[in-house]
């Protein structure tokens, strides 16, 4: 029989003992996460997935990201009502109550699309002419969505919410899921890849590096932006006179140091720490390959036009393909040109000569090549622009937009949803960004209801604790 000294009362010693029995569960707890986490930075990463819940269509996405809101009105969903009425004022049974980002308190009025639309290719799909190449090449590989509709109308959020499924900062991207439920097929490059461009047409919208964050994801699974010119990742070179087995000596002493560290602090990000060592050692061979275009045939360069390195929209659209060849498994690529609160008829149409001869090239090559069957394209903004005039621009709009996709098992040469007559709301097939999300897990195998991850005590998804649905008419 333990004896218990005169002066520990017996709410103390209650009081104590459930605190230490607390603490050996929270330890238990954490070793167990630990462990997990790392696991899931070993030298090459399967997923949690693996199996993945049912047969996949596609393997990879690359998402198509035109920043700063692209006016559907202008590009894909044209609205001859509205041309009807130019100038009017817009209907107070359409607007009233509605959520306006720029243009609350001012007089709405109606503003026509701005460029002539005509039916492309045979399935007759509806684009604006500032669209040449997409249109004349590959408009019986899209799958246009026209009602889709979001919960954030200022830019930051409204990125965040289509990244990450929340407008709270902190969240897995996507492309972190995907790496975390699939694993990479690559072990010399990142999963998970980003790509940004610019041009001399709208504001330049900005862009934050935590739109490809792991969250509470461990942090191996986090976007690695690449730089479209110079050295695509800093500092992944040697410095002048090291060689690359010196290199090897040092990385190995690190991780022997590491490797100590973890076994005595269970601490993930000591886990990641590891992994990613290894990783950005292989990449410095990697890379360079990847970067160098050179022996891509002249015919290639034509088709994309570009030679490749000069930070073009095109040219990372070039290093897609190539990734995507490589194993990378979720490639996004931002443009950030699209943010048209004045003169959108000549913005938008910069624009979209920025991205045309781009996007239309890499739909081109990965069918050439026999990829675009496993691999989505997504393309699209954060949300649209309004059906009413801001000057001779448009201001943010969140009630209706478009989005299309293209390969990956999405149904080719097809239109799905609408917005109503003045392109304002979305009224028929009405489509969520968590929709979104659902659809685009389901083609890679995955059952967004049950891909799941334990934080603060609940079981956090994708697609957020709101019902979504994967559209299953958009699927072929």
């Amino acid at each position: 029989m333990i004896s218990l000294p005169a002066h520990v009362a017996r709410r103390t010693f209650l009081r104590n003992s459930g605190l230490s029995l607390g603490s050996m569960a929270l330890t238990s707890l954490l070793a167990g996460q630990s462990r997990a986490a790392q696991d899931a930075t070993g030298p090459h990463w399967n997923g949690v997935l693996n199996p993945p819940h049912f047969e996949p269509r596609a393997k990879r996405i690359i998402w198509l990201y035109m920043a700063g809101g692209m006016t559907h009105i202008d590009t894909f969903d044209n609205k001859p009502k509205l041309t009807e009425l130019n100038g009017q004022e817009m209907p107070d049974s359409v607007t009233k109550g509605q959520q306006i980002a720029q243009l609350q308190g001012q007089k709405l009025n109606c503003f026509a699309p701005q460029h002539p639309f005509k039916q492309w290719g045979q399935s007759g799909q509806s684009i604006a002419e500032i669209w040449p190449m997409l249109g004349e090449k590959c408009a019986d590989d899209l799958c246009i969505v026209r009602s889709l509709h979001t919960d954030a109308i200022n830019h930051d959020p409204a990125h965040t919410f289509m990244n990450t499924g929340t407008m709270t900062a902190g969240r897995p991207a996507m492309g972190s899921w995907l790496l975390y439920g699939l694993g990479a097929e690559s072990e010399s490059l990142p999963g998970f890849v980003v790509m940004v461009s610019t041009g001399g047409f709208g504001q330049k919208q900005p862009i934050a590096a935590r739109q490809w964050h792991s969250g509470f994801l461990p942090g191996q699974f986090q976007g690695v932006e690449f730089r479209g010119t110079g050295d695509p990742v800093l500092y992944v070179g040697n410095p002048k006179g090291v060689t690359r087995q010196q290199q090897r000596d040092v990385v190995d002493a690190i991780q022997r140091l590491n490797g100590i560290a973890d076994n005595r602090y269970h601490d993930p990000e000591i886990a990641t720490r590891i992994s990613q060592y290894e990783l950005a050692f292989r990449m410095q061979s990697s890379v360079p390959d990847l970067m160098d275009v050179s022996k891509e045939p002249d015919h290639i360069f034509d088709l994309y036009g570009t030679k490749g390195g000069d930070g073009s929209f095109a040219s990372n659209c070039l290093l897609a393909r190539r990734l995507a060849e490589r194993g990378t498994r979720f490639i996004q690529l931002y443009h950030r040109d699209w943010d048209h609160h004045g003169s959108v008829k000549e913005h938008s149409a910069g624009s979209a000569k920025e991205v045309d001869q781009g996007v239309a090239a890499l739909i081109t090559d990965l069918k050439q090549r026999d990829m675009l069957k496993d691999t989505i394209i997504v393309f699209g903004s954060e949300f649209g622009r309004t059906p009413m005039a801001q000057g001779n621009g448009r201001d943010h709009h969140l009630a209706g937009f478009t989005m299309w996709f293209a390969g990956g098992g999405f149904k080719p040469g097809y239109s799905y949803g609408a917005t109503d007559e003045l392109g304002y709301h979305a009224v028929e097939n009405r489509v969520s960004v968590h929709d979104v999300h659902a659809t685009l897990l389901h083609q890679m195998g995955i059952d967004h209801a049950r891909f799941t991850y334990k934080f603060q005590g609940l079981d956090s998804k994708l697609t957020g604790v709101e019902e979504a649905n994967v559209v299953q008419e958009l699927l072929a």
